[in-house]
């Protein structure tokens, strides 16, 4: 075997192709196949995004009627998840551990085939129930577990308005589901993140879409994936006002620890997402907003003086957690919210490993005790 280096984590390492997107980091840009994946979030909805990243095309008017029934077709629980939904709820993990735990069920209940058996067509129709499902699952796990009964989705809403729906029983603001929106089709992919990469690993295998799902959300659940909206949060609220900034920074640092919320494997620019969540923050008002954007800058600055040539600026995290928590949103529900979108990507990226035969297997390079050594 050729022994090659490459960088920790496979950073920049190209594994495959891809029709779906890319992200450009030097230049704070990323697109859903040919279009601005920010543009796509101002002006289109999650379905028509979904439509996109999955049947290749951004749909006409007949065809977002048509592919929007047939999410709502398959939004509603099957019998079998609904029934176990309770008891997952009451064994206190986070939603998003009861998430894998009902797609787990769903695979099993409704015979989920392994993807590499089945045509394109039927592993499309997989993905579509396993994308419409996951925001059902989740918010009725949320209310399961404050005692609360679950609300059924309605079919005339669109995907943000449903999840809001879905959590509360009541019709949100315009202003709510529109904020909402664009932050959902900004987040519904973003390149080959630890989590995507997963899901596409497991796909290469042959596994069902369901499968390859549970994994996916395995990886995001990390504190330095998909966990770390809340936690941006919850270190704004702990700088508390402006002032404190620049201080807060410096003993984070002394400390050994991360700014959470600023930074990005990727970008060398602002992220794209988070000036698109700034703006998005500012047109809902209120201290909080006012309190991230003075923050925002007071911490780029004092990020900028101890580590030069750096060029650490706020990610989605940061402006993620502002903008959910202006709609109303529980920090509990940060993470839960961005796997609601998310998941369409995975199984965008599902459905075109599932295309490739062959099994992603890297090799690694191994640094214990030489071998063979005698048995003792």
């Amino acid at each position: 075997m050729t022994d090659t280096t490459v960088p920790p984590g496979l950073r920049g390492v190209v594994v495959t192709t891809t029709e779906l997107g890319d992200v450009r980091g030097a230049e704070g840009f990323f697109h859903y196949r040919q279009y601005s994946a920010v543009d796509l979030a101002r002006h289109r909805t999650v379905e028509d995004v979904w439509h996109l990243l999955q049947r290749g095309h951004l749909p006409s008017a007949a065809e977002l009627d048509a592919f929007r029934a047939e999410v709502a077709e398959r939004r509603r629980l099957p019998a079998v998840v609904a029934d176990a939904l309770p008891a997952i709820a009451a064994a206190g993990g986070p939603p998003l551990a009861g998430l894998r735990t009902a797609l787990s069920l769903l695979g099993a209940a409704e015979g989920l085939r392994p993807a590499y058996d089945l045509d394109e067509e039927a592993r499309a129709a997989d993905a579509l129930r396993v994308c419409a499902l996951t925001p059902t699952v989740l918010a009725a796990l949320h209310r399961l577990g404050r005692g609360l009964e679950p609300v059924p989705p309605r079919d005339d809403l669109d995907a943000a308005a449903n999840w809001l729906w879905t959590l509360t029983g009541r019709q949100a603001p315009p202003e709510h589901v529109r904020a909402l929106r664009r932050y959902l089709v900004a987040t519904v992919d973003h390149g080959f993140n630890a989590s995507t990469f997963t899901a596409r690993v497991v796909a290469s295998t042959g596994a069902d879409v369901a499968a390859a799902v549970v994994a996916a959300l395995g990886a995001f659940s990390g504190p330095l994936h998909g966990g770390a909206p809340d936690r941006a949060l919850a270190a704004l609220e702990e700088i508390g006002t402006p002032s404190r900034a620049p201080g807060w920074v410096r003993e984070q640092l002394a400390a050994g620890g991360r700014v959470m919320g600023f930074g990005h494997a990727v970008y060398r620019t602002e992220d794209p997402r988070s000036v698109l969540l700034r703006e998005t923050a500012l047109e809902l008002g209120g201290p909080l907003a006012d309190l991230a954007v003075e923050v925002e800058r007071r911490v780029v600055a004092t990020l900028a003086e101890l580590k030069p040539g750096r060029a650490l600026h706020a990610n989605v995290e940061y402006y993620a957690g502002v903008v959910m928590a202006l709609c109303g949103l529980d920090p509990a529900l940060f993470t839960p919210t961005f796997a609601t979108s998310r998941v369409i990507g995975w199984c965008a990226n599902v459905l075109e490993q599932a295309r490739d035969p062959r099994i992603i297997r890297p090799a690694a390079r191994y640094t214990g005790p030489a071998a063979p050594a005698p048995l003792p």
